[in-house]
């Protein structure tokens, strides 16, 4: 990580197995991978192990436009901890940790240089938040 290295996190009411399985499982992920409402993931694939990639495709609902996000694994510790490399090269670190009341994910991202560090950090919590909404739903 490099010092531009922007932090979201949030704190989600179920169990880290719950938490874990929405994370990881294309199913759970094309469900909850959208920054707002008329955006979402029509397509993912996981192949979650160090070396393995994946893939979502992230499209807005009108169709007007859609790309891929994808990259690398470069670290795994199952229900604690899934590092991986942007296929830009940006890295990212992602934390699992159970708390009293729930699990805490904390996700460090290296921001892109196209857009305002600002406005990334909204997108990516604004994910993070609908993660929190999917998951909890589920539980």
């Amino acid at each position: 990580m490099n010092k531009d290295t922007i932090l979201v996190e949030t704190t989600i009411n179920a169990s880290l197995e719950k938490v874990w399985e929405s994370w990881v499982i294309p199913t759970h992920i094309m469900n909850w991978n959208n920054a707002s409402e008329d955006w979402h993931t029509p397509a993912a694939s996981n192949d979650l192990k160090v070396g393995g990639k994946f893939s979502y495709t992230m499209a807005a609902k009108d169709g007007s436009f859609s790309f891929d996000l994808g990259g690398v694994y470069t670290a795994i510790v199952k229900k604690e901890l899934i590092s991986y490399e942007l296929a830009d090269g940006r890295k990212v670190r992602v934390e699992f940790m159970k708390m009293e009341n729930g699990v805490k994910i904390i996700e460090l991202f290296e921001p892109e240089s196209e857009n305002p560090s600002k406005m990334q950090k909204a997108g990516w919590q604004a994910i993070l938040d609908s993660f929190k909404k999917y998951t909890e739903a589920l539980a």
